[in-house]
């Protein structure tokens, strides 16, 4: 299990990166960590790893504590695993030998099988046998995730892993590489700015401003929750009304178009979403989002219903 106890973390320009964070992780366990550009959430994962000293705080992965840089020589704990945002590939050597370039040499015929394994997870068979320095940054991203679990850590960090990949392969490989995860029970930490990545795939979700954690638990309940716009903001458009006094946060799937209210508001825009419209009205001098089925003339009256979370 992992263990982070309190943690806080300042860069030498003193200026407060990340303060009082605490939760823990069991093997095998996801969890996603979102928050703004400039949160702490790359800094996070690189305390965590071992890369960073911390200001105050422990964090221990079992019996063994974690420590950074001032105690190791070498930086970064064995057992685990951390796929930065700039990948850290060798270009000039093939897909197949930057992945295979850390199992044993003794051992050839199941190192050929863990490389095909993970070659298959990353759906890159096609590309084995090409040079990393000719693929594009999402194709790289993709060797650098099936590097890091050559050796089968007993945790993964990564740091934005689907953010250079097109959108045709991101649900495929997210849908491959987390089932391996979980088949493998490798702990995975994921610092993404996508709602899916936590929604999907996550049994755990911390949501991180002004460098502290806002919100955490499960996905679902958090997403659930509408507490915070900004937590909510990071899954959806988000409205905030007032209704009967009270402030209330909705989302545009919330809001249904019907026959007659007492909530009048007038369409002011229509964009296509594909298999829904998000129509933008405004009620009392603000802009408001809904999800309807069909685009509607623009300057029209239409009525609303506001609907609970099932």
């Amino acid at each position: 299990m992992l263990v982070v106890n309190n943690i806080s973390f300042s860069y030498p320009d003193n200026k407060q990166t990340l303060k009082n964070i605490s939760f823990s992780l069991s093997p095998g366990e996801h969890l996603s960590i979102m928050g703004e550009s400039g949160c702490g959430k790359s800094t996070l994962l690189k305390i965590i790893y071992g890369l960073l000293d911390l200001n105050k705080g422990d964090i221990f992965w079992k019996d063994q504590q974690v420590l950074g840089p001032a105690f190791h020589l070498v930086p970064g704990m064995d057992f685990f695993k951390y796929v930065p945002q700039d990948f850290d590939l060798m270009p000039f050597i093939t897909v197949a030998e930057n992945i295979s370039k850390y199992l044993s040499r003794f051992f050839p015929e199941e190192a050929q099988r863990r490389t095909e394994e993970l070659l298959e997870v990353i759906e890159m068979k096609e590309y084995a046998n090409s040079k990393v320095k000719n693929l594009s940054g999402g194709q790289q991203q993709r060797v650098a995730i099936a590097k890091s679990l050559a050796r089968e850590p007993e945790l993964l960090l990564l740091d934005e892993p689907f953010s250079q990949i097109d959108n045709f392969k991101k649900n495929s490989l997210r849908r491959k590489l987390f089932h391996y995860l979980k088949e493998k029970n490798i702990a995975c930490i994921v610092a993404t700015h996508d709602g899916s990545d936590a929604l999907s795939f996550s049994d755990q979700l911390i949501v991180i401003k002004d460098h502290t954690i806002l919100s955490q638990g499960n996905p679902i309940e958090i997403y659930k929750e509408l507490t915070h716009k900004y937590v909510a903001s990071l899954f959806d458009d988000v409205n905030e009304l007032i209704l009967d006094g009270n402030k209330r946060l909705v989302y545009p799937h919330q809001i249904q178009i019907v026959e007659n209210s007492e909530i009048e508001a007038i369409v002011r825009n229509n964009y296509f979403k594909g298999f829904y419209w998000l129509i933008e009205v405004e009620l009392e001098n603000e802009s408001y989002f809904l999800s309807h089925t069909n685009s509607i003339l623009l300057d029209t009256k239409v009525y609303l219903n506001i609907t609970e979370l099932s």
